[in-house]
């Protein structure tokens, strides 16, 4: 039998049981993720991610936003798409990240499909959210990339 974690999760519209299980279990990571009280590798939040972000049938675009420490203040949802795009407006992320007085941010977002391969688009958007943040002094330690697996930008040195 395949472990819950190589499972693909999709959400289905039409069962509140599915839709409550999934919302349990997206309480207990973030509980779980939130018990960490920091960030210390981009590992630490790819399960919460990937239970919050991999069965959407649509795209959507999150920010985990940090303290100086990498403390967790929020995880926040900024932008939501269609099921193969969302329009990112980097000044919207900016405004987003003084209102949480976040030091640092991690990145994320799905890609329907499954394939969490990030594409050009994916890596543009990474380098100009970068160019914005870092002009009120706020890290990009990393964008996530989330589909059956999730891929780290910054491990694949594009942050």
């Amino acid at each position: 039998m395949p472990t819950p974690r190589s499972t693909p999760l999709k959400r289905s519209s039409g069962s509140t049981n599915d839709q409550a299980i999934l919302a349990a279990a997206e309480d207990i990571l973030r509980v779980r993720l939130q018990r960490l009280g920091a960030i210390r590798n981009p590992a630490d939040a790819f399960d919460f991610l990937r239970m919050r972000l991999g069965g959407l049938l649509h795209e959507e675009f999150h920010a985990l936003w940090l303290d100086k420490r990498h403390r967790i203040l929020d995880c926040q949802r900024l932008f939501t798409g269609t099921i193969d795009g969302a329009n990112i407006y980097p000044r919207e992320v900016v405004r987003a990240a003084l209102s949480h007085n976040a030091s640092a941010v991690i990145l994320a977002h799905n890609h329907p499909s499954g394939v969490a391969e990030p594409s050009a688009s994916d890596r543009a958007i990474t380098r100009e959210l970068k160019e914005a943040l870092d002009l009120v002094e706020v890290r990009v330690l990393d964008h996530v990339v989330v589909g059956e697996t999730c891929i780290s930008l910054a491990s694949r040195g594009l942050v």
